[in-house]
This record gives C-alpha cells, sequence and structure tokens, in this order.
C-alpha cells in the first residue's frame, strides 16, 4: 500500500508524491534521526537528535556515542516496524557516516540505509 512520500512534494502528475513500504519505513529512520528531542510538542522524547552533533569535534568517542544513540533511539521509536540488527558510524574526511542495517517485520526484508552527518569537524581520526 503506498503510504506519503517524506520529505512531502508532489509526483510528476502534480499530484502527492507516495512511495513503497521499503523506503516509507527508511523516511521513517531518517525522520528519527534527525528530529531533536523536545522538537515535536506532544511527543518530547522522540528523535536522536543528531543534527545537535554538527559542530562537535570528529573523533572516535563521538562515533561510539552516535552508535548507542542511534541504535536506542531505533529501538524506543520504531521496534514495532523493524529490528536493528547493526548500526556503523564511520569517521570519513569531515562527516560521520551511519548505516543502519535491519529487518522490517512486515515482510522480513533486511534493508540498509544509510546517512551522512556533515559538518562534524576539528579532532583526530
Amino acid at each position: 500500500m503506498p503510504t506519503l512520500d517524506h520529505p512531502y512534494h508532489f509526483d510528476g502528475q502534480g499530484r502527492t508524491a507516495t512511495t513503497d513500504q521499503a523506503d516509507h519505513v527508511r523516511d521513517l529512520i531518517e525522520q528519527v534521526l534527525f528530529t531533536a528531542p523536545g522538537e515535536r510538542v506532544m511527543r518530547p522524547d522522540f528523535g536522536a537528535g543528531l543534527l545537535a552533533l554538527v559542530f562537535e569535534p570528529n573523533s572516535g568517542t563521538l562515533a561510539a556515542t552516535l552508535q548507542f544513540l542511534v541504535q536506542s533511539a531505533l529501538q524506543q521509536h520504531l521496534s514495532h516496524l523493524i529490528a536493528v540488527n547493526a548500526v556503523v558510524v564511520e569517521n570519513i574526511d569531515a562527516a560521520l557516516h551511519v548505516t543502519v542495517q535491519y529487518v522490517v517485520l512486515a515482510d522480513g526484508s533486511t534493508q540498509q540505509a544509510g546517512f551522512a552527518l556533515p559538518g562534524a569537524t576539528g579532532g583526530g581520526l
């Protein structure tokens, strides 16, 4: 069943764009990762708040903290939709790259989604 695509936009026919279940779940993961706790009034604990880390020094400590933060936020907010297999956080140049491997519970398919957190500067690798 098609769902609204995120971010909201129009398709080539001028209608609201829709997406399939696999892309919808990826969109939900992205929303959890980049929403700051307290940003949603009715759900103040929602989100991992990765954007708050943009100006933190890029280091191994930040990567380890981010890995724990992502894993716990996904389990807390999306455990009814996915089972997280692995979260890998890598320091690449001036960015942190987050890769999430998960199983979609509705159909049992294994998926992988990657996200980049640009702008983390300083620190040693």
